[in-house]
């Protein structure tokens, strides 16, 4: 059965998220010494190359937080105000000069009038000319309708405050109109104050809504949407009013007595914000914010100014995910859009899906201790991608090239046998095609499954490998950590998914060695320990070898020092630099023990010292092996690739990574 739901936005035709991408990102992290959770953490933060990162969303929400400081300041309704006394002060004067009917005493009169309360020239109190023109007999019309004008434009910019909308809503109101804003303003105290005391129901704040839903565009559900909705709005305001300068609160203050020239409006809008204040008072009322532009906002512009910038930061500690128990689904994408536009909220939901993946895909796992782990799926899935660079490094190396003798798994012993699902042999192609002409004629041929025949081969030797990292300090220090780590795991992977028969075992050794399983190893430290301890980790390899007696011993040695520790005959690590002679001899005679048990060895140098390069070369000489000095990129390549040739000749790169390029164990045409 399919099943629809609502476009939430996106390229409906975009591919699904990049789990294997993300899943590599995280593990080069965990291996230079992360843990799980934050390397996770540090890729949705950085994001891809074409994917938005948490930081990147964060720069854009700072970014729109000083575009509105910079851009706007809290003067719009005190200039608006100003504007609209300069206009009726002017035509006032122009009828007073052209009323030729009106005695001199009375012209000088009215002028006297107007000059002390709106001198030209001067810088007089705003808020006292209104106040002081309240009662003048305007006798121009045009004047009269400007001051007017002022007053509705206060009231509206008040409401507007606490009630989105409100300016514009109210333009032009009639009596009627605002003796509708005054008994909705109380009855929203009485039910207010009812809820307060624990009196109001349900039915109480329908019928306000069945009353008053005009007001609230908004349609909250409940009491507490309308609460929150309002209490947000108006501490919003009030940290408007805090952002003022000490003149404009106090102007502001005088100037809304004046509000559609009654006094009662203010007395009902304080009235409500004590009442919010009270029920919600974990809203901000007491911060405020610094405007710096010259773009003049008015009270209801304004109030919904602090109120992005609110959101802005709400948004900004969501982003950041810096709290107790966060978790990319607690971003609001819908205020993310209203912020920033619908392509930051589709990067949000990319990330959010990313995470919920990565927690639900298996990737990562909680340990007993509670802490998140790499899980051996995530393991298998980073090995395969490790193994995949590697496959690639290798097909490009100079002198490489893959062969066409695809599926051979040995040397040819001459017979042939019926192909069986999973064979990986070539064809025995004459045979295959007499099969197919014997059981349907020679023209035209059809060759079935049933016809094929492949070319059998001699059983191919088992090895068991030891390859040796060096965790010492200088390998750290030197940035061959990671390096070494990505190494041992791609080996890891082609051993566990190509070379079931091969052992492997990972043998980590510094100042002392150990053997280590691949997670453990890949999920090391960086180890500060000064020492080189080669002799430990051979004693641990032919230890390996002797368990296994009929397999092939393949010794792989990374490292980047001279030994310079040793096992004394009580266990304790001895250590000296420069190199001591009996560490030397002691590593010599358990490199020797390897060559006589038949160990195909191979030292990998990393680094450029010429003493290192010579002992190395000596120690390589003397076990008749070889000595590879990679570039750290090409350290994998080099340490596979070796593995590759102690397995024989007669193989191609096309059998040992079909896994990898996605060719399965199937057969090639």
């Amino acid at each position: 059965m399919s099943r629809f739901q609502r476009y939430d936005g996106g390229d409906p035709l975009a591919p699904p998220v990049d789990l294997a991408g993300a899943l590599d990102a995280i593990g080069q992290d965990v291996m230079a010494g992360y843990s799980p959770e934050h390397a996770m953490r540090e890729f949705l933060r950085r994001g891809s190359n074409d994917q938005a990162g948490l930081d990147e969303l964060q720069r854009q929400l700072a970014q729109r937080r000083r575009d509105i400081l910079q851009r706007n300041n809290l003067d719009g309704t005190m200039q608006e105000v100003r504007e609209l006394l300069d206009k009726a002060v002017l035509a006032e004067r122009g009828q007073l000069a052209r009323d030729i009917t009106m005695s001199d005493e009375d012209r000088d009169f009215r002028e006297m009038v107007l000059d002390s309360a709106w001198p030209q020239g001067g810088s007089p109190s705003t808020a006292a000319a209104v106040s002081e023109l309240a009662s003048y007999d305007w006798q121009s019309s045009e004047a009269r309708e400007a001051y007017e004008e002022i007053k509705d434009l206060l009231g509206r910019e008040l409401l507007d405050q606490r009630l989105a909308g409100m300016k514009q809503a109210l333009e032009g109101a009639t009596e009627e109109d605002r003796a509708a804003v005054a008994e909705m303003l109380a009855d929203l105290n009485d039910l207010l104050e009812k809820h307060a005391a624990g009196e109001d129901t349900d039915e109480a704040f329908a019928a306000f809504m069945d009353k008053h839903g005009d007001f609230f565009p908004d349609n909250p559900q409940d009491m507490d949407e309308l609460l929150d909705s309002l209490a947000q709005r108006a501490a919003a305001a009030q940290r408007m009013l805090n952002s003022m300068t000490e003149e404009q609160r106090r102007e502001l203050m005088e100037l809304s007595q004046q509000a559609f020239g009654s006094p009662q409006l203010m007395e009902q809008l304080a009235r409500m914000d004590a009442n919010l204040q009270a029920l919600r008072p974990g809203e901000d009322w007491s911060g405020s914010e610094s405007f710096e532009g010259e773009q003049g906002m008015g009270l209801g512009d304004g109030t919904g100014a602090l109120a992005d910038l609110a959101q802005l930061d709400q948004l900004s500690d969501q982003i950041s995910q810096s709290y107790q128990g966060a978790r990319l689904d607690d971003v609001d994408l819908d205020a993310l859009a209203g912020q920033l536009g619908p392509e930051a909220a589709v990067a949000a939901k990319t990330l959010q899906e990313l995470e919920r993946a990565l927690r639900d895909s298996g990737y990562l796992k909680r340990g007993s201790d509670g802490e998140l782990r790499l899980s051996p799926k995530a393991m298998r899935q980073l090995g395969k991608a490790l193994l995949r660079d590697v496959a690639d490094r290798m097909s490009g190396r100079s002198g490489a090239r893959e062969t066409r003798t695809t599926g051979l798994a040995g040397e040819p012993s001459g017979a042939s046998r019926r192909w069986a699902f999973g064979d990986t042999e070539p064809w025995d192609v004459s045979r295959t095609i007499t099969n197919a002409v014997l059981r349907g004629g020679a023209s035209p041929v059809r060759i079935q499954v049933d016809d094929i025949e492949v070319v059998e081969t001699e059983a191919r030797t088992q090895a068991a490998v030891a390859l040796l990292v060096d965790t010492s300090f200088s390998m750290a220090m030197d940035g061959r950590w990671v390096p070494m780590k990505r190494t041992a795991l791609a080996l890891h992977q082609l051993v566990r998914s190509r070379f079931r028969g091969d052992d492997l075992q990972l043998i980590a050794f510094g100042r002392h060695a150990q053997v280590m399983e691949v997670e453990e190893l890949t999920g090391l430290d960086a180890r500060w320990d000064k020492g080189t301890n080669l002799h430990h980790g051979l004693l641990l390899a032919n230890r390996f070898f002797r368990k296994h007696p009929n397999a092939q011993p393949v010794l792989l040695i990374v490292t980047d020092g001279e030994p310079t520790a040793h096992l004394e005959p009580d266990g304790e690590v001895w250590f000296s630099y420069p190199p001591h002679p009996l560490t030397i001899a002691h590593s010599v005679r358990e490199l020797d023990a390897a060559a006589r048990l038949g160990a195909q060895v191979t030292f990998f140098r990393l680094g450029e010292d010429p003493g290192l390069a010579r002992f190395i070369d000596s120690m390589a000489r003397r076990v008749d092996g070889r000595m590879v000095s990679p570039e750290l990129d090409d350290l994998g390549a080099a340490v596979v690739g070796s593995y590759l040739g102690s397995r024989g000749p007669g193989t191609s790169y096309r059998e040992h990574f079909g896994d990898v390029y996605g060719g399965g164990r199937g057969f090639w045409v």
